[in-house]
């Protein structure tokens, strides 16, 4: 039996063809680009806010905080989206390895966390009640991981289903 698998570990993470966790000093590197690129987009925008650095399980996280930065996450953290995907792009560029970095301007990303956390929790109670599938509007492919995990904790299955950027949970019941 083989102990690799093509098969995400969530439906809404899929394979990176990469075989181990990165190593930590990896992990590290890429959160030091990450903020030296932020640092200068602060700069030319000439923007305040600190740059906190760390490394959970698999993945760097950078978070900007102080200042006025609502519009660095912009509706929906939507320019909080786009600026990931910049900062994941100058890593890669200097690394030549793909990033998962996480980047959190103002606490956005934290704060959505525990909506979408209390959001599976109670939805997952809503099919055990009702016996039935709830469908939820469409997310974004971190906010479906966070409701994602809440619905297992809750000891529910839940799947995505549709197309981006239209895809969204169904929470499954018992």
């Amino acid at each position: 039996m083989s102990t690799e698998s093509t098969e995400a570990a969530h439906p809404d993470e899929a394979d990176t063809g990469r075989s181990a966790t990165p190593p930590a000093a990896s992990l590290e590197r890429q959160s030091e680009i990450a903020a030296d690129y932020l640092e200068e987009l602060l700069d030319i925008a000439d923007l305040d806010g600190d740059i906190d650095m760390d490394v959970e399980r698999d993945r760097a996280l950078v978070s900007v905080v102080g200042g006025d930065l609502g519009h660095l996450v912009g509706t929906e953290g939507a320019v909080l989206d786009a600026l990931q995907e910049l900062t994941r792009l100058a890593v890669h560029t200097q690394t030549g390895e793909r990033s998962r970095l996480m980047l959190d301007i103002g606490g956005y990303r934290a704060g959505r966390r525990v909506v979408l956390t209390e959001l599976g929790s109670t939805m997952a109670e809503q099919a055990r009640e009702t016996g039935q599938p709830v469908r939820l509007d469409p997310m974004t492919p971190f906010e479906r991981k966070i409701v994602h995990d809440a619905v297992a904790a809750a000891g529910l299955r839940s799947e995505s289903e549709g197309e981006e950027p239209n895809r969204r949970v169904v929470v499954l019941p018992g």
